[in-house]
């Protein structure tokens, strides 16, 4: 037992169709629009096999797309995305090179602020330490200070 024959008519009809809905720019099925051989049979439906044994197909169709000479509605939106959206990346590079400046130009303020401060802590405890007066201390717990002068 074996497959099924394929109905021939069928398949040339829906690779025609696939061709129509490609030079027209309103693909179901593909995803880019292109009007390349490969979108044709994503398209189609087929599988590749099934499509390039009909070759007088495809080369009308490949005729067709050089006739036209145009890009289809559906590439020429994705070729103005795409342009967009470099241009988009292109700002971004750009504000990402600002901020990297500014991150660097905070880093090097930080350090510097940093070394600022450790220096006039220091200047203080060098300060504090000359005018500091140092008291006697006491000879020990509960003892008070005794004068031998008869005066008192």
């Amino acid at each position: 037992m074996g497959r099924r024959p394929r109905d021939r008519d069928k398949d040339a009809a829906a690779i025609k169709a696939a061709a129509e809905r490609l030079l027209a720019g309103t693909p179901l099925r593909s995803a880019s629009g292109k009007l390349t051989a490969t979108e044709l049979i994503v398209e189609s439906g087929l599988r590749r096999d099934v499509v390039y044994p009909q070759h007088h197909l495809v080369d009308e169709f490949r005729l067709r797309v050089k006739a036209q000479g145009r890009v289809p509605t559906a590439a020429q939106e994705l070729a103005e995305r795409y342009a967009a959206v470099v241009e988009e990346l292109k700002e971004a590079k750009q504000q990402l090179a600002a901020e990297e400046q500014l991150t660097a130009f905070l880093r090097r303020t930080t350090v510097e602020l940093s070394i600022e401060v450790e220096n006039l802590r220091r200047e203080q405890e060098d300060a504090a330490d000359a005018t500091v007066v140092h008291m006697p201390r006491r000879r020990g717990p509960g003892r008070r200070f005794v004068t031998t002068d008869p005066g008192t």
